[in-house]
């Protein structure tokens, strides 16, 4: 479709939806499912770019006031994730921020975060296992910064009847999008004080979003899709 402006926009918008009222539902549902995968994308490849609405980049994640590397070896036991069991973790290279540490997994073979608070048990580190070869982790917040929304991003849902087509986040995700969606106060961890957190928009259409949406919508009611 050719660049269009707001008007000529919002009389193709029209027109659309005077073509969906004469649908029946079981054909207005396919649609709507059509329309909500299509928002679905359009969000997730936006949050992976890390870019508001306006194109605007997310503002990046404030580095932690105190970030405390650990200059000692620690191993323990960790939920591996569904109901498997916990799974043995073996780091020497890491550094903490608030309730989550990060470090090289030599178990794993990569770097890892973890959350203090789901150590399943501690385990005795034995001076041979101290001394092994592990990576490092030379710039921390680089790492905190790449990883800010990915998994977020995945968690996005989608849903449609014969009336509406959704997108959105649900139970505690949707809270801590909220936060950053909105820019409100919350505390980054249990005990900590409350922090007001940068505005971040997560969802959010654009007139390419909506061009494409559009697009998407007439190429499935003229049987191209």
């Amino acid at each position: 479709m050719a660049a269009i402006d707001g008007g000529d926009l919002a009389e193709l918008e029209g027109f659309v939806g005077g073509m969906l009222k004469s649908l029946e539902p079981s054909a207005r549902r396919k649609l709507f499912r059509h329309v909500a995968t299509t928002l679905r994308r359009q969000q997730r490849d936006r949050i992976r770019a890390q870019r508001n609405p306006d194109g605007s980049a997310f503002e990046k994640r404030k580095p932690a006031s105190q970030p405390r590397p650990g200059n000692y070896a620690v191993k323990f036991l960790y939920p591996a994730g569904g109901s498997g069991a916990p799974r043995m973790a073996f780091l020497k290279s890491w550094v903490r921020q608030g309730p989550i540490f990060t470090g090289y997994d030599i178990a794993a073979g990569a770097i890892r975060s973890f959350e203090f608070a789901k150590v399943v048990k501690w385990l005795r580190v034995d001076p041979a296992d101290d001394n092994k070869g592990a990576g490092t982790i030379r710039n921390h917040p680089t790492i905190r910064q790449q990883a800010m929304f990915r998994k977020i991003g995945r968690t996005l849902q989608a849903g449609q009847s014969d009336h509406e087509a959704w997108i959105g986040f649900g139970g505690r995700v949707a809270a801590v999008a909220g936060v950053h969606q909105f820019g409100l106060m919350d505390r980054p961890a249990r005990h900590a004080r409350e922090t007001r957190y940068a505005r971040r928009e997560l969802l959010g259409m654009t007139s390419a979003d909506r061009e494409a949406l559009l697009d998407a919508v007439i190429g499935h009611l003229a049987g191209g899709e």
